[in-house]
């Protein structure tokens, strides 16, 4: 067998429990529409100060733990809560991930849309790459809500892939639909919108401490089996 076609293992999915936020249960594992790889939770909190709007769960690849490992194994939930550059390295890494939005309130897309967009823009502009690649990623993204509305129960859903695209679909109920309604091929923009959740002025930081506490039990398990090996 040439070297070109050796095909490298994916490491096997961490076995995790359900997590129950505010009457919605977010599975263990979920199937992505963007690959239909299978990913596992990596935490999910509640969105709204005072009044809970969304449910969040952020879902990840297998291979975020042996990524992620090899810097931040051994740090404590609360180090990883607090550190920027672990949850950089979560949005930028080389692994897929899935955010699943449920909504407690109900919500017009346009609006969401604008929200988001608006936060994007804002933190792309200050980090001086904001071009018209991401101005026209931003107008399609738009479009993909505009004629939206998610009542109480429905949920969106993003896949954010290794190439850099966003795939964005919507579900009525709990069920995840096997495809998305659009992709959209911009690397910053994907990683921008996992960003506003997780990230340090994201708008939910109970999902946060949620992934770094399920993150650093996780990575610890692994220097564990890597040890006893």
């Amino acid at each position: 067998m040439s070297s070109s076609s050796v095909v490298v293992s994916p490491s096997p999915l961490p076995t995790v429990a359900e997590l129950h936020v505010d009457s919605v249960t977010f599975a263990p594992s979920v199937k992505s529409p963007a690959s239909s790889n299978p990913l596992f939770l990596g935490g999910a909190g509640v969105q709204g100060k005072f009044t809970t709007y969304t449910v969040v769960g952020v879902y990840l690849d297998a291979n975020a733990i042996p990524s992620l490992s090899l810097k931040w194994k051994g740090k404590t939930a609360e180090e990883l809560t607090e550190s920027v550059s672990f949850f950089r390295e979560i949005v930028t890494g080389a692994f897929e991930k899935f955010i699943k939005l449920t909504m407690k309130q109900p919500l017009f897309g346009h609006k969401y849309a604008e929200g988001v967009t608006k936060k994007c823009v804002a933190i792309l502009k200050v980090r001086g790459t904001y071009t018209d690649c991401e101005a026209n990623a931003v107008e399609k993204f738009l479009e993909v809500f505009k004629d939206e509305t998610f009542l109480p129960g429905a949920s969106i859903l993003f896949a954010l892939s290794p190439n850099g695209s966003l795939t964005v679909a919507f579900s009525k109920d709990d069920n995840i639909p096997e495809t998305g309604k659009a992709v959209i091929q911009n690397k910053l923009l994907a990683e921008d919108v996992l960003e506003s959740f997780i990230g340090k002025n994201g708008a939910s930081p109970g999902v946060r401490l949620s992934v770094a506490e399920r993150l650093a039990q996780l990575m610890n398990e692994n220097k564990v089996e890597e040890e006893e090996n």
